[in-house]
């Protein structure tokens, strides 16, 4: 008998522990069958941060806030490797380099939005925030880019209310889920291990075109031609989007 007892409490508090565990991830994390996957809670509004599981397609994504060097030996490296991405800008890049971005979108490349300022949107009220985004959208549509429709919070800070706010006013919210931390130029090898060993069916690559970037483009002759040698195709977040929503609605 004493044997039994201090296995069942034993067994109690991995348990407890599990328990704890799983109900901490549901208020955070929600996915949908097939592979669809978003942060935060069910029959809440969502951010994408993962396409189908079931399929071997990927999307490679890039930040930019500032600077107008970088971005070409990265675009360079995407037209060598025949590679479409998703470009985040800010509205306040945009207005300062519009050749850039007409550059970037005559290479087929995908646009969407980092707001006007990038700013944490955690450090403002929520009306700032609308602001932010109604600002960001008039800059774009003076540019030219009426269907700006894919927005990412800058540093990826958000909430619920948050992404609410831009479901309102017309916005999809796109997290990501392999980050291997390019800004903070770890080294050429470490960013391009952490993408090759990470990477899985559905995932969004976070990487900048910022000129914070030393290493980006360098470890881009890696991974592009690596990533297809393992089998996964490239495809824009709206490509992964309508993919995921055929398959899995994503969680709203």
């Amino acid at each position: 008998m004493q044997h039994f007892y201090v296995w069942r409490f034993k067994n109690w508090k991995r348990w407890l522990v599990v328990i704890a565990f799983a109900l901490f991830t549901a208020t955070f994390l929600s996915f949908e069958q097939n592979g669809a996957f978003s942060i935060f809670s069910k029959d809440k509004s969502v951010a994408l941060t993962k396409g189908n599981a079931d399929e071997p397609n990927i999307a490679l994504t890039f930040n930019i806030s500032w600077g107008e060097e970088k971005v070409f030996d990265i675009l360079k490296q995407l037209e060598q490797h025949q590679v479409q991405a998703t470009f985040f800008v800010s509205g306040e890049w945009a207005e300062r380099h519009p050749d850039i971005l007409k550059k970037i979108t005559e290479e087929k490349h995908e646009l969407g939005m980092l707001g006007y300022r990038y700013k944490s949107y955690l450090e403002q009220d929520i009306e700032q925030v609308r602001k932010d985004l109604l600002y960001a959208k008039e800059i774009f549509r003076k540019l030219g880019y009426d269907k700006m429709e894919l927005v990412r919070a800058p540093s990826g800070h958000l909430n619920e209310e948050i992404i609410e706010l831009a479901e309102s006013l017309g916005n999809k919210v796109v997290h990501w889920n392999v980050n291997p931390n390019d800004w903070q130029n770890p080294g050429t090898q470490e960013i391009t291990n952490h993408v090759m060993e990470q990477t899985a069916n559905g995932d969004i690559i976070l990487l900048h075109a910022s000129d914070s970037v030393k290493q980006t483009a360098e470890s881009l002759k890696t991974i592009l031609p690596g990533l297809k040698n393992k089998g996964f195709k490239y495809v824009t977040i709206s490509e992964l989007m309508n993919q995921a929503h055929a398959e899995s609605k994503i969680v709203d």
